[in-house]
């Protein structure tokens, strides 16, 4: 294992049987394919340390560890909240002060250029992530990153506007 060509005959041998494995578990393929590549990561990291005697066993168990790890951290999809968050802010355009509005404006504006893309195709075009995905040639999970990270980048930007307080409050209420 510690050399090379052992490491790429094991991947050759493994990486689409752990994939349709992870798939299965998962049944979403960017994040089968992130599982099939942190497995193969941390075995060559560890090549050294490691002394495994069945190395089908070992990829299988490390695939479904990390499918486990997968949902322990993707529990709460925040992704939803957010969305139900802008798509009320968007909704309610009318009735937020212009002055505030200049700002949203503003720091959408200062958004790197395919996150800012991303985000408008996405709130003001109405375009799903599938929708998305496809005509920017991304996988479904960095356009969901993208959103994210826009909207916490708004969010922290209009953290010390008062009315986000009482959004806060109206989205909550709705989410339940």
């Amino acid at each position: 294992m510690k050399n090379p060509e052992n490491f790429e005959k094991i991947y050759l041998l493994y990486w689409e049987k752990l994939t349709a494995f992870s798939f299965n578990m998962t049944q979403d393929m960017d994040v089968a394919q992130n599982i099939v590549q942190d497995v193969f990561i941390d075995l060559w990291e560890r090549r050294d340390r490691l002394e495994i005697t069945a190395i089908e066993s070992y990829l299988y168990r490390a695939a479904k560890n990390q499918v486990f790890k997968y949902y322990q951290n993707n529990r709460f999809d925040k992704t939803i909240i957010e969305e139900k968050f802008e798509d009320y802010i968007v909704d309610n355009l009318t009735t937020i002060d212009p002055e505030v509005m200049e700002k949203i404006y503003a720091m959408i504006e200062n958004l790197p250029e395919k996150r800012k893309e991303i985000l408008l195709m996405h709130k003001m075009q109405d375009m799903t992530i599938d929708q998305i995905a496809i005509e920017l040639c991304l996988s479904k999970q960095t356009v969901k990153n993208q959103i994210s990270s826009a909207l916490k980048h708004l969010r922290f930007e209009l953290k010390d506007v008062s009315w986000m307080a009482s959004l806060l409050v109206v989205s909550y209420k709705f989410l339940r």
